[in-house]
C-alpha cells in the first residue's frame, strides 16, 4: 500500500498541473459548490428497438467479479462510492466521456469498467455506454457472457454501423454495450484515425445524457491508449497492490500528462475485505 501510496504522490508532484483535480486513493477533495452542476431530470424510460438485448448468465457475471449495482455487498458499495466521485469530478467540468487507464496488464482494468459503468447506469440521473476499444486483447463482451455478431470492431474499420454493434443486458438498465468481437491490427492507427473520431463524435451526439466509458489497452503495453487519448474528456487509472510498479505508476501518469484524471482506483487492496 504505501509502494503505490507514495509512487501516486510524486507521480501528481511531477505532473504539477494547476487545473487537474486530484484523488488520493478513492479520498475525494470536496468541491465548491459553485463548480457543481445544478440537479438533472432523470432521462426517459429507454425502449430499446434497434440495439440487441441478451440475458447475461449470472455465475458468468458472478465468476468474473461483475457486482449486482443494487446489492449491500462491499464489492458494490465500493463502485457506488466510486461512481459518485467520478460524477462529481465529470459533472465540475461537463465531462461525459471517460477512459479508464492502467499501467500494464492484469491490473483490474476492464473490470473495474465494467462495474464502473453498471454502477452509474444504475443511478436514476444518468444512463451509461461502455465501448470496447481494446483492440489488443478485447474483453468486454466474454466478460458478460456475450458472444456479438458484430462490435466495435467492426464499426471502426468500416464493416458496420455503430447502432448495428450495441446491446444491452437485460437486468442492467440504462447501460448499453459497445463490444470488440475481435482482435484488430494497426489498432492504434484506427483509434487515432478519422473513423475513430467519427465514432466518438456519434457517441456524443446520439446519447447526450450518457457517460461514455473507454476501455483501452494498458498504457505501457502498446500505443493505442495514447493514441486514443486526445479524444476522451478525462480519465481514471487503475493500479493494483502488489502488481503495479511504481515506476510504471509514475511512466503512466507521465505519459498521459494533457488527459485530466479525475482519480485513481487500488484493485486488489490488501487491507479491503473486497478486494476493490
Amino acid at each position: 500500500m504505501d509502494r503505490i501510496r507514495k509512487a501516486l504522490d510524486l507521480a501528481r508532484l511531477e505532473r504539477s498541473q494547476p487545473s487537474e483535480v486530484e484523488s488520493h486513493e478513492g479520498n475525494v477533495r470536496e468541491l465548491p459548490a459553485e463548480l457543481l452542476t445544478k440537479p438533472r431530470a432523470a432521462p426517459p424510460p429507454i425502449t430499446y428497438t434497434r440495439t440487441k438485448v441478451f440475458s447475461p448468465a449470472a455465475e458468468v457475471l458472478e465468476r468474473n467479479r461483475i457486482v449486482n449495482p443494487g446489492s449491500r455487498e462491499e464489492a458494490a458499495v465500493a463502485f457506488r462510492m466510486l461512481r459518485t466521485q467520478v460524477l462529481q469530478r465529470m459533472n465540475a467540468h461537463g465531462w461525459r466521456s471517460l477512459a479508464v487507464f492502467s499501467p500494464c496488464a492484469e491490473d483490474g482494468k476492464t473490470t473495474t469498467a465494467i462495474n464502473l459503468a453498471v454502477s452509474l447506469a444504475n443511478d436514476h440521473l444518468h444512463t451509461a455506454v461502455l465501448v470496447d476499444f481494446d483492440f489488443k486483447h478485447p474483453t468486454v463482451a466474454s466478460r458478460v457472457g456475450l458472444a456479438p455478431v458484430l462490435g466495435s470492431d467492426d464499426a471502426i474499420s468500416h464493416r458496420a454501423a455503430v447502432e448495428d454493434c450495441l446491446y444491452h443486458p437485460e437486468g442492467f438498465d440504462r447501460l448499453v454495450l459497445f463490444p470488440a468481437r475481435a482482435p484488430l491490427s494497426h489498432s492504434s492507427e484506427l483509434l487515432a484515425g478519422p473513423r475513430s473520431r467519427e465514432i466518438v463524435s456519434e457517441l456524443r451526439s446520439r446519447y447526450p445524457d450518457r457517460i461514455i466509458i473507454y476501455d483501452l489497452p494498458p498504457v505501457l503495453t502498446a500505443d493505442d491508449a495514447l493514441a486514443f487519448a486526445p479524444l476522451v474528456e478525462c480519465g481514471l487509472v487503475v493500479a493494483s497492490e502488489g502488481r503495479t510498479r511504481r515506476d510504471d505508476l509514475v511512466r503512466t501518469v507521465e505519459l498521459l500528462e494533457k488527459t485530466p484524471i479525475v482519480g485513481t482506483v487500488l484493485n486488489r487492496a490488501v487491507d479491503a475485505v473486497s478486494g476493490y
